[in-house]
């Protein structure tokens, strides 16, 4: 069953989904916004890849045997399923829970939206590619949809600034993201197979595209200038391959930046950060 959602608004955007009768959506916890009155609401620490996406059966344990043994070592299996999601959330800097909700006698809506200014797109999953996608990215999903964490490792993990921590979506079904500023669609075979890009720009991107860090410029005079007073810092992010990309037009420590300019508290001076002498 496809998920009936509108995306409304434009500097501040919002998600009001359409929801039939028996028909679950879910959210990272801070994300809703509004809900009809026949939809129920429900928090719980599991995501649907830990079977909290759909009301649990009840039925027998491993092995379809329908023993004590079986339901216990089955609730047991699905407690420590739900533990380590919660650890890897956790880990992540995830919000530790998820709201679900269901419409009940007839049909219902519900409304999200993201944390910062900027847009929502809705991106179908079919079921043969995954989609990553920057932290806190995630607004909503369709109980079809599975939500993880996929943690980089080695050196894009640790140079990889926002990009160590990705949300992974896998499953059938449509999935909301939201992002800062505007959004821009490409594929990195359209630029001779690779785009290098600010690391607080990556949105999301399909499974395929390969994500890595590189260092800006050489250990030379104009590597020094480009890292110290360019503004990017000493990494940018590269996505190669043959995929949908998702990039954004403003980055969170930009705002963050921006904001502490306007309040009088920008100590950075001409180098863009690298050398900030800001203790907040």
């Amino acid at each position: 069953m496809t998920l009936q959602q509108e995306i409304v608004g434009t500097a501040m955007q919002m998600a009001v989904v359409s929801l039939q009768p028996g028909q679950t959506v879910y959210c990272e916890a801070g994300k809703f916004l509004f809900k009809t009155a026949n939809v129920t609401m429900e928090t719980r620490l599991s995501g649907p890849s830990g079977g909290g996406g759909q009301p649990q059966s009840g039925a027998a344990g491993a092995g379809g045997a329908g023993g004590p043994g079986a339901g216990m070592g089955g609730m047991l299996r699905q407690a420590m399923g739900t533990a380590m999601q919660v650890g890897q959330r956790a880990l992540a800097g995830e919000s530790l829970a998820f709201q679900y909700f269901t419409s009940t006698g007839g049909e219902g809506t519900v409304g999200f939206a993201g944390v910062l200014p900027g847009e929502m797109r809705a991106l179908e999953l079919d079921g043969t590619r995954a989609w990553f996608a920057e932290k806190d990215a995630f607004v909503a999903a369709e109980s079809t949809v599975e939500f993880g964490i996929a943690f980089q490792g080695g050196r894009t993990g640790r140079s990889g600034g926002e990009g160590f921590v990705l949300e992974k979506f896998t499953g059938r079904g449509t999935v909301i993201i939201a992002g800062a500023g505007n959004f821009i669609d490409l594929n990195p075979a359209d630029f001779g197979g690779r785009v290098d890009v600010d690391t607080g720009c990556v949105v999301a991107f399909e499974e395929g595209i390969r994500y890595g860090v590189q260092r800006v410029g050489g250990l030379n005079r104009q590597g020094v200038m480009n890292a110290v007073f360019g503004g990017e810092g000493l990494s940018l992010a590269t996505l190669e391959g043959n995929g949908r990309v998702i990039l954004q037009s403003l980055t969170i420590e930009s705002l963050a930046n921006a904001l502490r300019k306007a309040q009088g508290g920008d100590k950075q001076g001409p180098t863009g950060g690298l050398f900030s002498t800001n203790a907040g």
